[in-house]
């Protein structure tokens, strides 16, 4: 991938980030420690109430845990004021609200996983972990939380 910036990145792909979301309880949006920017966790714009498998299919839960990842971009630029000081993407966890018998948790976290591709390039790759839930707030669909290593 070329040496292009995040910024620019974000600008090639049209994508314009929303503004920062404020945390939907007592808890901080984010916090930064010893070089590393946790984000809470934070769900899809529009505030879509369902389960996976049943509600939703996993193309569109693909496409919610993208605009999560537009929602926890959108935080991170809040935080350091310019996503291109953000070294690389160090955890991602997931949580999607789905039905017993949904199995495609992993299909729909790439959503968010394949944006911090685009935009980061190969700092974007990181570890992660999904898990189905029998609900979370709101109903949301999926709801992710994240770590950057900054700089």
């Amino acid at each position: 991938m070329s040496a292009e910036t995040a910024t620019q990145r974000l600008q090639a792909l049209g994508i314009i980030l929303p503004e920062a979301s404020e945390p939907a309880a007592k808890y901080a949006n984010f916090v930064k420690v010893n070089g590393l920017l946790y984000v809470s966790g934070k769900g899809p714009a529009g505030k879509p109430r369902g389960k996976l498998g049943q509600q939703f299919t996993t193309e569109e839960g693909y496409r919610f845990a993208r605009q999560t990842g537009l929602e926890v971009l959108a935080v991170v630029q809040s935080a350091l004021g310019s996503l291109d000081l953000v070294k690389s993407v160090v955890k991602v966890q997931g949580f999607v609200n789905s039905d017993p018998q949904f199995e495609e948790h992993h299909k729909v976290l790439n959503g968010f996983s394949d944006l911090m591709l685009e935009v980061f390039g190969d700092q974007g790759l990181h570890a992660r972990s999904v898990l189905g839930a029998n609900s979370l707030r709101d109903n949301l669909p999926i709801i992710v939380d994240s770590i950057f290593e900054i700089g």
